[in-house]
């Protein structure tokens, strides 16, 4: 007679096979490394870049008459940097105002001036600001007006620029630029909660032009609450940096000349350092961590960029090596997750791939999806924040949920969740289901794509086609189809 144990296993195989499920399933708690086969995952390329904060009060005269304003070399960087002034706590239900001059001096530059709060400062868009963004580039810099909840569902203004001007050639409207090279400008921002039928308005002027951003339906009842406002990095990878000044600055009807040092809050706004947060510096993989809230220490995670599919070495991936598996049968994971930071215009891929086909190199850009994955995407858009939901790609074609009704949200603030994946085939096609902490989406096959085909030979996280910005995210404690009966 058997072992209990053994018939127990017997009559889960039985089981297994008369339903159809997956006939194997494997289990990694990363209490060790695993070896998994990787692809660029701990990237040397980009090397680490030099990063220059040095901003805050000066003796200067750049943006007004008398000497004294704030405003120096501001840089964007993954590490928050600022100088700004403590506010009463305000929110979306107050009348938010600010006023003054500004010169920028330098060439390239990405910098935000607005009210945020200080106590979430969480990549870009940050939650929990209401901003006026200049962005430097050569003899001109860009302005834009943009806003992020305290849920980290983001807007701008439309059409996505400042002001727009008509090009007499082709006819197409493009981003006004400003003038750099020390011109003075002057500017306001206000926000108005009754605006916009009481959803909330953002007026921005700069010199004679005026730019108006509407609240997006909900953000207002998200809610979002400020306490400093002053000049704040674009909190990102890094990138290149350049000076930036104001003067007599008017916030909430206070009037501060600069003419003395008005001893503001800082946050590491004179420093220099090393960044390793270089886009598209991938880094992931292995990690003694426990982000996820697994079991035991060590899990799978780190830096995750899009990725390119123009040149294998801006594509990359970490996975468990499979059995090939198909469409034709079905296909399971589960585990944890925390996502700890995440950039707009950022996605990560978590499921079944082919170390081949999903890094093929093509110079299409039409889809970022790469051919022969089933799985998860945690991705924007910007107004929804993030969101995690079912996604595939076959061969030669791509199929993604994101506006699927229902997917549920994941923000970026570290905690741990359970998530499933599952894919069944059907009569002709199939179905991906995934849940977070229970919430369930599920998408169909599109008709034909189950018939073009598609394979998989790893488990784990793969790049995107089309790139973009970088997310922090983790994993562990994960089962998933290893074989195929």
């Amino acid at each position: 007679m058997l072992p209990l144990h053994r018939l127990a296993l017997l009559a889960v195989l039985i089981i297994g096979s008369v339903a159809g499920i997956a006939a194997e399933e494997r289990h990694e708690s990363f209490d060790r490394d695993p070896h998994w086969d990787g692809h660029n995952n701990r990237a040397a390329t980009p090397g680490a870049r030099s990063v220059r904060q040095d901003f805050g009060y000066s003796r200067t005269a750049h943006a007004g008459g008398a000497v004294g304003e704030i405003g120096g070399f501001i840089t964007p960087d993954a590490l928050p940097a600022y100088y700004a002034k403590k506010i009463p706590a305000r929110t979306f239900q107050d009348t938010l105002s600010a006023s003054g001059t500004l010169a920028c001096t330098g060439r390239e530059f990405n910098v935000l001036i607005g009210f945020f709060n200080a106590d979430t400062l969480n990549e870009w868009r940050t939650p929990n600001t209401i901003a006026l963004r200049l962005y430097g580039r050569g003899d001109v810099f860009y302005a834009y007006v943009e806003y992020m909840t305290g849920r980290w569902r983001a807007g701008a203004d439309s059409p996505g620029g400042f002001a727009t001007v008509r090009d007499l050639v082709t006819g197409q409207e493009q981003l006004k630029g400003f003038a750099s090279g020390g011109a003075m400008h002057t500017w306001s921002l206000k926000y108005d909660p009754q605006g916009n039928a009481g959803g909330g308005a953002i007026t921005v002027t700069l010199d004679s032009e005026t730019s108006v951003c509407h609240l997006a339906p909900g953000h207002k009842a998200d809610g979002a609450v400020f306490n400093r406002f002053g000049l704040l990095n674009v909190i990102k990878h890094v990138d290149g940096g350049g000076k930036v000044w104001l003067d007599d600055v008017t916030i909430n009807g206070e009037t501060e000349h600069f003419t003395r040092d008005p001893s503001w809050d800082q946050q590491h706004n004179r420093t220099t350092y090393l960044s390793w947060n270089v886009r598209p510096r991938f880094d992931f993989g292995y990690s003694p961590t426990r982000y996820a809230g697994g079991k035991g220490r060590g899990e799978l995670g780190g830096l995750v960029f899009r990725g390119d599919c123009r040149t294998l070495d801006r594509m990359a991936y970490y996975g468990d090596r499979l059995d090939t598996l198909t469409l034709d049968k079905p296909l399971k994971a589960s585990g944890r997750i925390s996502l700890r930071r995440a950039v707009s215009d950022s996605t990560t891929l978590i499921g079944f791939f082919h170390s081949r086909d999903s890094l093929t190199v093509s110079s299409s850009q039409a889809r970022g999806i790469p051919d022969c994955f089933v799985g998860i995407e945690v991705e924007g858009p910007s107004r929804e924040g993030f969101l995690f939901y079912p996604t595939y790609g076959v061969q030669g074609d791509a199929h993604g949920s994101q506006a699927a009704a229902g997917a549920p949200y994941i923000y970026p603030d570290g905690v741990a969740h359970d998530w499933t994946l599952e894919y069944l085939p059907t009569a002709g096609g199939g179905t991906i289901t995934v849940t977070l902490d229970g919430k369930a989406v599920r998408i169909p096959l599109e008709a034909g794509h189950r018939a073009r085909g598609a394979r998989f030979d790893r488990f784990g996280i793969v790049t995107t086609w089309i790139d973009g910005n970088g997310q922090q995210v983790y994993l562990d404690d994960l089962s998933y189809t290893c074989k195929q009966e």
